[in-house]
């Protein structure tokens, strides 16, 4: 199990990640939303930790950030702070689950395979257009039954494009659904990407609406 630790705490990070590894499991650390962003961005986890009390942007930035990609990854939220409205904030923005520090580590790794479980077990409904299906429950991409190898960024896109299927999606919106509300990408990044798809799924799945953005499965 792959985790991604957000937490500002040095002392607190370094004790939960040898927790955590103990056990066997791989954890990424990092200090702030930004990098929080980054690697959810780059890397696929199973579970994010994620505190509160980030400097700068809140960890709830980043939560909001990963629903409003429609990302399902689940999320226990770490923090001092202990009011239920708090705790009401948080799960409403998102979260999966809530544990008020201080708290053991047995019992922090035994809410990390309950949430997991429950999110192996939701019903994600499976994204097809033509030979090529998206299932993102397994972030798995095949085209006529065989696995098609996309990074990060072409899986996010192609998610996006599928999701909205018979609309035209613009290049602001994809540049959202890959990095948020970070700073401005170069005006090519979005056109390489897609590039790439196509390279891959075939010239004709992916459709460019010229001065609008891109499709899936629209007459243009």
């Amino acid at each position: 199990m792959n985790l991604l630790l957000v937490e500002d705490d040095t002392m607190l990070a370094e004790a939960i990640c040898d927790g955590v590894r103990q056990h066997a499991w791989d954890v990424d650390h990092v200090g702030d939303a930004v990098g929080a962003k980054t690697a959810l961005v780059d890397h696929a986890y199973a579970a994010v930790l994620l505190d509160i009390g980030l400097p700068g942007d809140s960890g709830l930035t980043v939560l909001r950030f990963l629903r409003e990609r429609y990302d399902t990854i689940p999320v226990i939220i770490l923090t001092a702070r202990g009011q239920l409205s708090d705790r009401i904030r948080g799960l409403d923005a998102g979260a999966d689950d809530y544990l008020v520090k201080p708290f053991q580590l047995g019992e922090l790794l035994a809410r990390v395979r309950a949430v997991t479980r429950r999110s192996e077990g939701q019903v994600v409904a499976t994204l097809i257009h033509g030979e090529v299906v998206l299932d993102p429950a397994k972030r798995r991409v095949t085209k006529a039954g065989e696995p098609v190898a996309l990074s990060a960024h072409e899986y996010q896109i192609l998610f996006t494009l599928l999701k909205r299927t018979g609309r035209v999606v613009t290049r602001d919106d994809l540049e959202r659904a890959i990095y948020g509300d970070r700073a401005a990408v170069g005006s090519n990044t979005i056109s390489v990407f897609v590039h790439q798809l196509r390279r891959k799924l075939g010239d004709d799945v992916i459709t460019t609406v010229h001065g609008h953005g891109y499709t899936i499965g629209a007459t243009v």
